[in-house]
């Protein structure tokens, strides 16, 4: 999937005010309308400067995409980062994007996030229930295992006085239950945008995110943790600790393991009615021939063992 640079297809800065997208949209919009341009490559160019206006418009969406920074160059492969809009705090107003109208990196970065954060304003006489507003954050395996509080902090898009996109930053003490799986929303009651008049305040839906461990990976509520062996643990068998993101436990190795064989522990992944199970995925590291009495250690096995590693490949 290639990048697009949005800016770049509306021929503005990225310090442009909203002002300034919006005439740089309507100029370009009568130039590339395929029912009046001459350009051979009009429908595709109107296409994609909508995508663009879509985007650079809603101040939201601007900055969700400025998070990407600037370094990127139209047409480079690209993947969004996992937490490329974490932090950000967007109202209900983001929703309604019709993602499949537009190109896979628009869908990419908007066709879920941002559909799916449609928020409500029911209004009775001069009252009105505020919008709901959506955030992404990112937490610690560990925290679903255990519970936490922790004090997160939200960024929320919007135009400074000169019509330039901003961010402002507030900080919330939030209670993580425990259990909470990937993709999970909390709702905090009244943390959304004000009513109006004698209206309830909107609510905010935090959508719970892991971050990347350097030893699990998770799939739902099961965890999965790839775990080295010696030969020796692996061949005869051995008792050996391995870590759990609720703390180290003594694991089995049955005598005659091989490489990739997967150990099953019920009930350790995250908890939950039914929990998940963590997965032991096995493979054999060698020790290094870095002495002499190393080498000679290797040497003998070469001799006293009878062992073709490729005895199947019929060599």
């Amino acid at each position: 999937m290639d990048f697009k640079d949005y800016y770049k297809i509306m021929g503005v800065g990225r310090d442009a005010t909203q002002d300034e997208i919006k005439r740089a949209y309507r100029k370009l919009a009568r130039k590339y309308h395929p029912d009046v341009s001459k350009e051979a490559d009009a429908e595709a160019r109107f296409k994609d400067l909508g995508e663009a206006y879509a985007v650079l418009k809603d101040p939201e969406k601007r900055a969700a995409y400025d998070q990407l920074g600037a370094d990127w160059k139209a047409g480079q492969e690209f993947r969004p980062p996992p937490d490329w809009d974490a932090g950000f705090e967007f109202s209900g107003a983001t929703g309604g994007a019709d993602a499949s109208a537009y190109s896979d990196f628009f869908e990419s970065l908007f066709g879920h996030d941002f559909q799916s954060a449609t928020g409500r304003r029911t209004q009775t006489g001069f009252h009105a229930h505020g919008e709901d507003h959506h955030a992404k954050v990112m937490i610690d395996l560990e925290d679903a295992y255990q519970g936490a509080s922790r004090s997160i902090s939200l960024r929320t898009p919007e135009l400074d006085s000169t019509g330039h996109v901003t961010t402002r930053q507030r900080t919330l003490n939030v209670k993580i239950p425990k259990g909470v799986k990937q993709g999970q929303r909390i709702r905090l009651a009244g943390q959304g945008s004000p009513g109006m008049g004698k209206g309830q305040s909107g609510d905010l839906y935090l959508e719970i995110e892991f971050k990347p461990h350097k030893l699990f990976r998770v799939e739902g509520r099961d965890v999965y943790l790839e775990l080295p062996v010696a030969p020796w643990e692996a061949a005869l068998g051995a008792t050996v600790k391995a870590p759990t993101p609720a703390g180290p436990v003594d694991l089995k190795i049955p005598a005659g393991t091989t490489r990739g064989r997967k150990l099953r522990l019920q009930k350790r992944g995250i908890p939950g009615q039914p929990p998940g199970d963590l997965f032991v995925e096995l493979s054999i590291t060698l020790p290094p021939a870095d002495s002499d009495a190393a080498r000679q250690l290797y040497r003998e096995m070469q001799k006293e063992l009878v062992y073709n590693p490729r005895s199947k490949l019929g060599v």
